[in-house]
């Protein structure tokens, strides 16, 4: 579970109800069935929207990835130091 290092505010919403974030940011509840509630998000371009597990993939790939070219640099380097 994430710790959050400001307050987390938790709305209820019913469908067709939205909330406004910021300047120009709309969400919107659109569907809620099954669980699952569908939402419709309306902002500018410049405003980046991505699922946090998503990025949450994202990182871990670029974690792993730098991890890996550090082992092999590393690797590199031990057999140049040993000629």
């Amino acid at each position: 579970m994430k710790r959050w290092e400001h307050s987390m505010l938790v709305l209820t919403r019913k469908k067709g109800e939205s909330l406004i974030i910021g300047e120009g940011v709309e969400i919107t509840i659109v569907d809620i069935s099954e669980g699952k509630v569908r939402i419709a998000i309306d902002a500018p371009k410049e405003v980046q929207i991505i699922r946090s597990e998503v990025k949450k993939g994202i990182e871990d790939e670029n974690k792993s990835a730098t991890s890996e070219a550090a082992i092999d640099q590393l690797k590199k380097l031990k057999k140049t130091s040993k000629k």
